[in-house]
């Protein structure tokens, strides 16, 4: 077996431009630092909305080639953050972006939100113990905000991070492995009360997001770890940009295709789930390998 690098960092999500947003300061840091970071993207994003009217002809009611370009844009934001290992979940277009919740996409052949758990979770399992991280990083039960893809990414993702510990399961997917720490996306309140306290002040964009529409938002007392820095948070800002379809940047805020601003956070939060902390009591992690001794 080749032999593998001391710290290794897996994120599961559901479409390109999630990772960017919840975790490029993240995957930056870890990159830079010489961790192996691997992403598993579950879609291609097919039903995104398209925001350079260049390219709207890409768009699933149009000629529905919205998917192949989303995976460059993709690789683009990898290589603004020094990420190599960059996957979609059973290869590209096994799984299709299902629409946001109730869309009649949710119910179409090949719809991830369709997909069989514990099937979907196969493919997750052979990369967990081909790649052997010791932490995951996915979403929450609902997703962070209730997108169907997101919430199947958060159900494949705790369900495989089970199934790949199991000897029983699969044993052609390779020896079994257990991960030492989960993680959630997580942005407590105050920062994100802070944040779009500074867009309303900067006026960037005519109209903001409301707080609900941040995925993840908790309580401060939730969060257990912090991941920031300066250099790292300009590479996230340069891969939200690759995501040219998705994602408009303003400086330090930005705009998905409902035009409506919101404030890019440059350090990123997190909640352990499972797993051993490794920060004093009441304070936060600011490594999320932090007691990590595999």
């Amino acid at each position: 077996m080749t032999e593998l690098p001391a710290r290794r960092l897996l994120l599961v999500h559901a479409h390109p431009d999630d990772e960017s947003i919840n975790n490029g300061t993240t995957m930056a840091k870890y990159a830079a630092e010489g961790a192996r970071v691997t992403l598993v993207t579950c879609t291609s994003g097919e039903e995104g909305e398209v925001i350079p009217p260049a390219l709207a002809h890409l768009a699933p009611d149009r000629e529905d080639r919205l998917g192949p370009h989303r995976a460059g844009e993709l690789a683009a934001a990898m290589k603004e953050l020094g990420v190599t290992d960059h996957r979609f979940l059973g290869g590209p277009g096994r799984f299709r972006d299902s629409g946001m919740m109730g869309a009649e996409q949710n119910h179409r052949d090949g719809a991830f939100w369709n997909a069989d758990v514990d099937e979907a979770a196969a493919y997750l399992v052979e990369i967990v113990r081909a790649v052997r991280p010791q932490v995951l990083v996915t979403y929450d039960p609902d997703g962070g905000y209730g997108h169907p893809d997101h919430i199947q990414a958060h159900r494949v993702a705790m369900r495989a991070a089970d199934l790949a510990a199991e000897p029983d399961f699969r044993p052609g997917l390779g020896r079994p492995h257990t991960i030492d720490k989960i993680y959630w996306n997580r942005v407590p309140r105050s920062v994100a009360e802070e944040g779009f306290a500074r867009l309303r002040a900067a006026g960037v964009f005519p109209r903001t997001a409301d707080i609900g529409d941040v995925p993840g938002v908790v309580d401060d007392t939730l969060v257990t770890a912090e991941i920031g820095g300066a250099d790292h948070a300009r590479r996230k800002v340069a891969a939200m940009r690759a995501h040219a379809t998705q994602i408009a940047v303003e400086g330090d805020y930005f705009a998905l295709s409902n035009d409506l601003g919101q404030p890019i956070l440059a350090t990123e939060y997190y909640q352990l789930v499972r797993g051993a902390g490794g920060a004093p009591a009441g304070r936060r992690e600011d490594d999320l390998f932090a007691g990590v001794t595999s």
